[in-house]
This record gives C-alpha cells, sequence and structure tokens, in this order.
C-alpha cells in the first residue's frame, strides 16, 4: 500500500530534530516547492518562502493558514546576484539567516538538442545550476560570518546521474548540481555547513499527470521497478532527514528518491 502522501513518515516527531529551526525554499509556490513547505511546516520549522511572484508566494498562507505565523515571504530570482544578496538582507532583518536551505528552483524545456538555442540554455542552466551556486554561497557566507552552521539541500535529479531525449540542457545543469554539492561540501565542512543533494525520480504533479495516464506515459512508468511513480509525498523523509540533526555526519552525499529506477536494466 502506498501512504506516500504522508508528510510526516513514520509518524517521528520530527519537531525534536527540525522544530527552532529556520528554512528557506526556493521555488516555494508550485510543484515540489509547496510540498516541501508543507513538509517543514509541520515538522515544525519556521519556513521562508521565495520566489519571483509574490502574490503566489502569499497565497501559502492561506494555504497553510495553522501555520501563518511561520511562513515568511522573500521575493527572489535565483539567477541574479544582486537580488539574492538583497533577499539575504530582508530574511537577516526580518526573521534571521536560516539553518537549513533547500534549493528548488528549476525550469526546463523540451525539445530536441539541435532545436535548443542559446537563450534555452541560458535560462535552464542559469536556474538550475547558478541558482544553486548563488543561493548556497550567499547563505554560507552569511552563516560562517557569525560561526553558525547550517544544512543546504540540493535538489537534484535523476537525470543528473542518466540521461533521456530532449532535456539536455536540464541533464547537464542537473549533473553541475551533483558536482557542485560534492565541491562545496569539501570547502564547507569545516565551517560547520553541510551540503547534500536529494535527486528524485518521476513525481507525479499536475503537471505531468495527464501525460502519465497515456500509453507512452504508462511505457515509462513500466520501466520502474516498483511500477509506480513518485508521490511528493515520498521526498518528505529524505528532506526531513537531510534537514535535521539526525544527519549531522552527512555532507556530500546524494538521496536518490526513484522507486528504483537508476537500477533498472538499459
Amino acid at each position: 500500500m502506498n501512504n506516500s502522501n504522508n508528510t510526516n513518515p513514520g509518524n517521528r516527531d520530527w519537531s525534536l530534530h527540525v522544530g527552532g529551526k529556520t528554512a528557506l525554499v526556493t521555488g516555494a509556490a508550485g510543484g515540489l516547492g509547496h510540498s516541501f513547505t508543507r513538509c517543514l511546516l509541520e515538522a515544525g520549522a519556521t519556513v521562508i518562502v521565495s520566489g519571483r511572484r509574490r502574490e503566489a508566494l502569499e497565497s501559502l498562507k492561506s494555504d497553510f493558514p495553522e501555520h501563518a505565523g511561520r511562513i515568511h515571504v522573500v521575493t527572489m530570482d535565483v539567477t541574479d546576484e544582486t537580488s539574492v544578496t538583497e533577499a539575504f538582507d530582508t530574511m537577516a532583518d526580518d526573521v534571521g539567516i536560516p539553518d537549513v536551505v533547500v534549493s528548488n528552483a528549476g525550469v526546463a524545456t523540451s525539445k530536441k538538442a539541435l532545436d535548443h538555442t542559446g537563450s534555452d540554455w541560458d535560462q535552464v542552466v542559469d536556474t538550475n545550476l547558478k541558482g544553486c551556486w548563488l543561493v548556497a554561497n550567499e547563505a554560507a557566507r552569511r552563516l560562517s560570518a557569525i560561526n553558525r552552521g547550517g544544512s543546504i539541500i540540493m535538489i537534484s535529479s535523476i537525470l543528473g546521474h542518466r540521461v533521456a531525449g530532449n532535456v539536455a540542457p536540464y541533464a547537464a545543469a542537473k549533473a553541475g548540481v551533483e558536482q557542485l554539492t560534492r565541491a562545496l561540501a569539501l570547502e564547507w565542512a569545516r565551517y560547520g555547513i553541510r551540503v547534500n543533494a536529494l535527486a528524485p525520480g518521476y513525481i507525479e504533479t499536475d503537471l505531468n499527470r495527464d501525460f502519465f495516464a497515456t500509453e507512452p506515459g504508462q511505457k515509462m512508468i513500466r520501466r520502474i521497478p516498483q511500477r509506480r511513480l513518485g508521490q511528493a509525498g515520498d521526498l518528505s523523509g529524505p528532506l526531513l532527514l537531510l534537514a535535521s540533526d539526525l544527519s549531522d555526519y552527512m555532507t556530500g552525499s546524494t538521496l536518490v528518491v526513484d522507486g528504483g529506477h537508476l537500477q533498472s536494466s538499459l
């Protein structure tokens, strides 16, 4: 039986390990960002939600009215260094520097490599890779300046490990995120700042649900050893582990959550 929509995995009291922390979630308004926000709020964290559209971010307070007092909204374009710096200035003034950073903002295009333009490449790589770098670097700079550790969680993908057709820039960016995770983990361990990655497989969302109901979509699902799509709740346990003090001796690691997809035969 699939209980993957449960955002409190194992019914553990995660507030013992995440409660009292302040977490930043980039790309928080939709998709996985919305689920990550819910997960961290339910575990007792104060959550700073960020993105480019303030109206969409403000709506999270009505989505989670019981936690509205622990939601703080900061607009930020992760591809713009000035925007990132100004957003962290706002956080420092309003709620403090986050202990946990979930670098989730991302975009993708779907077309053949020969049809991708330079601007397509820039849009995807700047958001998915440069954005991770800018946000992580700003967080680490400020945490290290006050001698405080933290946990940075890069949202990667199984496409950082294997490839699929029509997503060359995205696959390249996510592979870069994996290597960036390891490089920053090496440098920042001395400051008590851990850097790990979470690599989802195919997760069902509003955007892909109709496709996966088609025969080509069903064929893709049959290649997953567990023979099902992931649900956003399947990522809750790994996310909370990386955000919490239970993973204090983990850095430079990637947790793959894909129903065994990476182990399927070529």
